[in-house]
C-alpha cells in the first residue's frame, strides 16, 4: 500500500480488462501529477508518452532524445503516487536485444503493466513525423522474445509496435504483424493507419488472434475515432498520448497572455484552480493527518 494513501483505488490487471472485450481508453500521462488526475478521473489505465516526456522535461520534440532511466524514474515517480495500471512506452528498447532485456527488467521493476516496442531504428522519431527508418523484422522479432523471455511475471505485457505503414507500405506492416503475433507479443500497435479502409482491415486481419490498440493523435495521420466507433470495428485498446499536453499547452498560453497583459492573474481566476482547491485535489489534509501518526508525543519530545 501508498503510504501516503489509505484506501488506493483497486483496478483490475490490464490483462483482466482485455480479457473482458471492453475497450481500454488510456490517456497519457507524463509524470505524477498527469496520472494522478487520470486515476482520480476514474480512468482504468493511463499510458506514459515517451513523447510528452520529451516535450515537458525536455522542451524538445519526440525523435528520440528520452533515455531508459528518465523513463524509468518517471515511472517509479508514477507508481509512487497512484497504482493505475500503466503502459510504458519503451521506444525502440533503447538499442538491441541486450538494451531490451534492461529496459524490461528496470521498467517491470519501477512498477509498469506493459512496455511499448516499436520496429524503428535508432534514435526513433514520432510515429505520425515523416523520415522514420525500420530495423529488420528478424531484428524486431528477437527483441519480443527478449522481452517477453525477461519479464518475471505475465501480467506484465508485451505491446508490440510497428511503423511499416510509412516505410514500407500496409502489406509491409500487416506482415510484420503476423511476426510479431508469433514471436509472442501480448498486444499489436500497427502505427498510423493512413485512412479509414486501413483503420478498419487491421482488426480484420488481426482482431481474433491478438488485442489491437489505436492511436489517436489530434492532428496526426489516422483518422481521428472515439473509443466505442474503435470497438465496434475491433480494437481493445486506445491510447490518446499527447492530448493531454496539448490541451495543457493551449491553456497554459492563454494563460501567459493574459497575465502578460493584464499583469495580475485576476481576469484569469475563473479558469484555475485556487491554492485551496489545488491542496485539496492533492489530498494535503490527509497527507498531513497520516504524517501527525507519527509526529512524537509531547512526553517524548
Amino acid at each position: 500500500m501508498n503510504s501516503l494513501e489509505q484506501n488506493p483505488k483497486k483496478y483490475k490487471s490490464l490483462k483482466d480488462q482485455l480479457s473482458a472485450n471492453k475497450i481500454i481508453l488510456a490517456p497519457g500521462c507524463y509524470d505524477a501529477f498527469s496520472a494522478m488526475l487520470i486515476s482520480n478521473c476514474g480512468f482504468d489505465a493511463a499510458y506514459l508518452t515517451g513523447a510528452s516526456i520529451a516535450y515537458t522535461r525536455l522542451g524538445r520534440p519526440d525523435i528520440g532524445l528520452v533515455s531508459m532511466t528518465e523513463v524509468s524514474n518517471t515511472i517509479s515517480l508514477i507508481k509512487e503516487r497512484t497504482n493505475i495500471p500503466l503502459i510504458v512506452d519503451g521506444d525502440t528498447g533503447f538499442g538491441n536485444a541486450l538494451n531490451v532485456i534492461r529496459t524490461v527488467k528496470l521498467f517491470e521493476e519501477a512498477g509498469a503493466n506493459a512496455i511499448q516496442l516499436e520496429d524503428q531504428t535508432m534514435p526513433k522519431r514520432c510515429g505520425h513525423l515523416k523520415g522514420k527508418n525500420l530495423v529488420s523484422s528478424a531484428e524486431m522479432e528477437g527483441k519480443i522474445k527478449a522481452a517477453v523471455d525477461t519479464r518475471k511475471n505475465e501480467e506484465f505485457l508485451i505491446v508490440a509496435r510497428t511503423d511499416s505503414i510509412a516505410v514500407e507500405g500496409f502489406e509491409s506492416a500487416i506482415e510484420r504483424g503476423d511476426k510479431y503475433i508469433n514471436a509472442g507479443a501480448d498486444i499489436l500497435f500497427i502505427e498510423a493507419p493512413e485512412n479509414e479502409k486501413q483503420q478498419q482491415q487491421i482488426p480484420e486481419k488481426f482482431k481474433n488472434k491478438i488485442p489491437l490498440l489505436a492511436n489517436m493523435v489530434e492532428g496526426g495521420s489516422t483518422p481521428i475515432k472515439n473509443a466505442s466507433e474503435l470497438e465496434s470495428i475491433g480494437y481493445s485498446l486506445v491510447i490518446f498520448p499527447g492530448g493531454l499536453i496539448r490541451a495543457f499547452t493551449h491553456m497554459a498560453l492563454e494563460y501567459f497572455a493574459s497575465l502578460k497583459k493584464h499583469g495580475s492573474n485576476k481576469p484569469f481566476y475563473s479558469k484555475m484552480l485556487d491554492f485551496n482547491q489545488l491542496n485539496e485535489l492533492l489530498g494535503t489534509d490527509e497527507i498531513i493527518n497520516i504524517g501527525k501518526k507519527y509526529d512524537p508525543s509531547p512526553s517524548k519530545k
